[in-house]
């Protein structure tokens, strides 16, 4: 099946209006390129691996958060830059001197996951709530 093919039939299984061949080869980049995917793909992984702990509007107050001393993080006021999270997100928490109870997800997530969920919580910092 053809690239064009295969988002033909995905859009049309989503419901979403579908991309002729033709639209499809005129797009330079596909949506999944922008800053505002990443959000939505960064809330996905969010979801999946730290909603547990660090709760569903990212306050450090999840149904696990009771079990752990320290408090899981509250990422609304989270301080730290980009760089550290990814770090944190890669080698947990004790590989940056923190809780060592936040595992390390680096064999877990892919680069691209990790990049998306960075922007997800950079997000979350700038609104003090989780994209929708």
């Amino acid at each position: 099946m053809t690239r064009a093919g295969f988002l033909l039939a995905l859009t049309l299984a989503l419901g979403a209006p579908a991309l002729t061949p033709t639209m499809a080869q005129e797009s330079s980049s596909l949506p999944r390129d922008g800053a505002d995917a990443a959000v939505v793909r960064g809330g996905i992984v969010y979801r999946t691996y730290c909603v547990l702990c660090h709760g569903a509007g990212g306050k450090g107050d999840g149904r696990a958060a009771r079990m752990y001393t320290p408090r899981p993080a509250d990422l609304t006021n989270s301080p730290f830059p980009d760089a550290y999270k990814e770090m944190i997100i890669r080698g947990g928490g004790a590989s940056v001197g923190r809780s060592s109870f936040m595992p390390p997800w680096g064999d877990e997530l892919t680069d691209e996951q990790i990049h998306d969920l960075v922007a997800f919580l950079r997000e979350v910092r700038k609104t003090g709530k989780p994209a929708r």
